[in-house]
């Protein structure tokens, strides 16, 4: 059975689909299992980072491996996390740079004295994507966060043990 080149491409890309839900959950996976080389292979070498809406930090470019290395030690301080990304909708700009645009949820554990164990963000991640040599890879990180609950001093807490 030979394939139309339509069908080809539309198979193409359902393959490309998955392989960024794939990095999306990876992120998620390395984050919470603190696999910083997993949490690594999601990136390209350079990342641009914005966390403004929600954290007040201004956004940034990078080196991947200088993201990796301020992201570890951040979520390495909660005794747990656990990262929830779903409801991928990927948007092709052609055929090697996409955007996903996905809900998350981020829960943050760590026990302490200035109150609640836990802190919850709720929001999207609107990624932008690059086809690399390895794979899709995220070139843009950016964190829209719509509200939070719990006690956000446990970032504080966390950061100064």
């Amino acid at each position: 059975m030979t394939l139309s080149h339509e069908t080809d491409k539309a198979l193409l890309r359902l393959l490309d689909r998955a392989e960024i839900s794939d990095v999306q959950l990876r992120y998620a996976t390395g984050t919470d299992s603190r696999d910083w080389a997993l949490f690594r292979s999601c990136f390209a070498d350079e990342v641009d980072v914005d966390f403004s809406a929600g954290f007040g930090q201004p956004a940034v470019r990078l080196a991947a491996d200088d993201w990796v290395a301020m992201t570890a030690p951040r979520m390495e301080s909660f005794t747990a996390t656990q990262h929830m990304i779903t409801n991928h909708v990927v948007t092709f700009d052609d055929d090697d740079h996409a955007t996903c645009v996905a809900y998350e949820r981020a829960s943050h554990h760590l026990p302490n004295s200035t109150g609640g164990s836990d802190q919850t963000v709720y929001g999207y991640y609107t990624n932008r994507f690059e086809r690399t040599p390895d794979g899709w890879r995220i070139a843009g990180l950016t964190l829209t966060a719509l509200w939070m609950t719990g006690n956000f001093g446990i970032f504080q807490t966390a950061l100064a043990g």
